[in-house]
């Protein structure tokens, strides 16, 4: 007796249970769905270049003297050039050592390599930049890309003109029924990721007739291979799609 008594106490806990997961039919009878898309579009305003710096010699001191001076060098170009210090990161110096065939002898020579990156916003500094920065034996081109320096706001941009779209395609579907849009009940949102942020590598760019060495310039001849032409930077494109459920007055 005390079994049965249990499992309609049981039956009647799991009721509420499970018309709360059930859809109320008035959820479903005065709502409207819809799904609209949301673009926007700019030039981009930030390139970001970078630089490798690699020192070999025989001494560490020497090589080590001769990285720090060649990223010295940017740095001081980059600021003739207008570009801010929080703009400018130079990173650490690595030290690799070379040994012979006996790791216990001393080493041979020493490789210090490290890298430079600038974050330009007056692409007319650009050539300039590039120009200059490449001029010695240790100092290599690595990559240069276009993006927007505030994705975020291009992002938000987007997700608006998506919703207005939605909100104005629910007002046109109700006024022909001399209904209204009510309060929004359900939204999914997708923002996509950006298009046209392009990434010029020194592979890519070596393509359009400049000889390169190794992955990099070829600095080892008489006069240092001249940069790259600078590509054009593309309109950068941000996509959203949302997906609302408007309640019906």
């Amino acid at each position: 007796m005390k079994r049965i008594e249990l499992c309609l106490c049981l039956l009647f806990l799991a009721a509420p249970a499970v018309r709360a997961q059930s859809p109320e039919p008035k959820f479903i009878a005065d709502t409207l769905v819809v799904q609209a898309e949301g673009t926007y579009e700019s030039d981009p305003d930030l390139a970001t270049l970078t630089f490798d710096v690699t020192s070999e010699e025989k001494e560490l001191k020497t090589a080590y003297g001769k990285a720090s001076q060649a990223i010295q060098k940017i740095v001081a170009l980059a600021a003739d050039n207008g570009v801010a210090k929080e703009d400018v990161s130079s990173g650490v110096l690595t030290v690799t050592p070379i040994y012979g065939g006996d790791r216990k002898k001393r080493a041979k020579s020493f490789i210090v390599r490290g890298q430079v990156v600038l974050k330009v916003r007056d692409f007319s500094k650009l050539g300039a930049i590039m120009d200059e920065s490449v001029t010695d034996e240790i100092t290599d081109f690595r990559s240069l890309t276009y993006s927007l320096s505030d994705e975020e706001a291009a992002k938000e941009r987007a997700v608006s003109e998506a919703m207005r779209r939605a909100v104005g395609r629910a007002t046109a579907a109700l006024q022909q029924k001399g209904q209204k849009v009510g309060a929004l009940r359900f939204a999914n949102l997708d923002v996509r990721q950006l298009m046209g942020v392009a990434q010029y590598s020194v592979t890519t760019l070596s393509s359009i007739n400049v000889e390169a060495s190794g992955g990099g310039y070829s600095h080892k001849a008489a006069a240092p291979a001249p940069p790259p032409p600078l590509p054009r930077p593309e309109k950068i494109t941000v996509n959203a799609t949302v997906q609302c459920a408007f309640q019906i007055q």
